[in-house]
């Protein structure tokens, strides 16, 4: 059968349409599975960043979300050349276990893994973390990403959450940062034991999206002349507040 032109314009119309709505479906898939969430930091071998990247984006991206591992984002540290940062998502714990095991038992894995352990010093800085509000979505499209991390020690982690909610978030959003997606410590066991994971660690990161590197800048001169932050913290949130927070400034892999 022979389209007509009006028919075959509309089905060419139809096709950067779908894409774009499968986009959309595999964004919506991903943030709905992003419950549990490692922050996975890699210390490469010198000049080696761009090589995992690019096999990381080639073979490993597509096999994780159809284990139900989605890829969250893939990062350059731009402070260090030989640091790569990405997330990964998952439903929940059980969930995690189960889709590790196929990634890490599958085929793709088995044929990548000598090429990509090959580029890499250390790949074992994980932290385990837990959605508490916000949305992983909100990094899709950024030219910036942060991901801030407090170190709790004894804290009790709600009365840190509690604090950095009412208090701290406020201040921050006044210097020019939001906060657009907040994790805490996931504290159960970890459900993949062949990959570890920094147990023993509570803290809580949040992630700030940016639209120019002058943005940021601008955000980090006013944060440094910040002073009494602190002031009203009660006593029991004073272990959380003796480590400096760790400032990871990141730029996507793709960019």
């Amino acid at each position: 059968m022979t389209l007509s032109r009006r028919d075959f314009v509309a089905t060419m119309a139809a096709v950067p349409l779908a894409a774009a709505q499968k986009r959309k479906e595999d964004k919506a898939m991903a943030d709905s599975a992003a419950n549990i969430v490692e922050l996975r930091q890699y210390t490469l071998r010198g000049g080696q960043r761009d090589t995992l990247i690019r096999l990381f984006e080639r073979a490993f991206v597509a096999p994780q979300a159809a284990a139900r591992a989605p890829v969250l984002g893939t990062y350059r540290d731009i402070d260090d050349p030989d640091r790569f940062v990405w997330l990964r998502g998952f439903e929940g714990m059980v969930e995690r276990g189960t889709a590790l095991r196929t990634f890490y038992g599958g085929s793709v894995w088995r044929a990548h893994r000598d090429a990509a352990n090959a580029t890499m010093i250390d790949s074992d800085n994980v932290l385990l973390l837990r959605r508490r509000s916000g949305s992983a979505a909100a990094l899709a499209a950024p030219a910036l990403v942060t991901a801030t991390i407090h170190y709790l020690g004894s804290t009790a982690p709600e009365a840190f959450a509690r604090f950095f909610e009412d208090h701290l978030a406020p201040l921050l959003v006044a210097d020019g940062a939001r906060p657009v997606w907040t994790l805490e410590s996931e504290t159960g066991p970890n459900s993949f034991p062949p990959l570890p994971v920094r147990e023993g660690e509570p803290v809580l990161v949040w992630f700030a999206a940016w639209r120019t590197r002058s943005d940021l800048d601008r955000f980090e001169r006013r944060w440094a002349s910040r002073s009494g932050w602190r002031d009203s913290a009660s006593v029991d949130l004073l272990p959380a507040l003796m480590r400096k927070p760790e400032r990871i400034r990141l730029v996507p892999a793709s960019a």
